[in-house]
């Protein structure tokens, strides 16, 4: 394609022959002429910083295995003064396959035995 730009040919006939798009041939032709390649550029992304504290995590979700994503979070910034976010906790809790064991924060109801015979009945006439 960009030969093709290169050899004279505007970028609408390139984008056609090829059956790109006229931006795709147009950011092409120009990343060549500015870098002088066509390489694509690095992605984003990368590792968690939480990763790089996988047992001090371990530890910390044995030592409170009901805590919250955030208090996590909030520990492990106090043990290692590195901060990680709630959701990045949960991720790096998944890939270490630790689970979490929450407490009830309300007894559990008791079952019921039945229906009770006080004599009246609901909904008939």
């Amino acid at each position: 394609m960009i030969k093709a730009v290169e050899e004279g040919g505007s970028i609408r006939t390139v984008a056609k022959r090829f059956g790109v798009g006229k931006n795709f041939v147009q950011k092409l032709s120009t990343r060549k002429r500015t870098l002088g390649h066509i390489e694509a550029f690095p992605q984003g992304g990368g590792e968690s910083p939480a990763m790089a504290h996988q047992e001090k995590i371990k530890e910390i979700v044995e030592r409170q295995p009901d805590a919250t994503l955030l208090e996590y979070s909030e520990m492990l910034r106090s043990e290692t003064g590195d901060w990680v976010s709630p959701s990045a906790m949960c991720r790096t809790l998944g890939k270490l396959e630790l689970t979490r064991k929450k407490k009830r924060c309300v007894p559990a109801k008791p079952k019921a035995s039945g229906c009770s015979s006080s004599g009246s009945s609901i909904g008939s006439r």
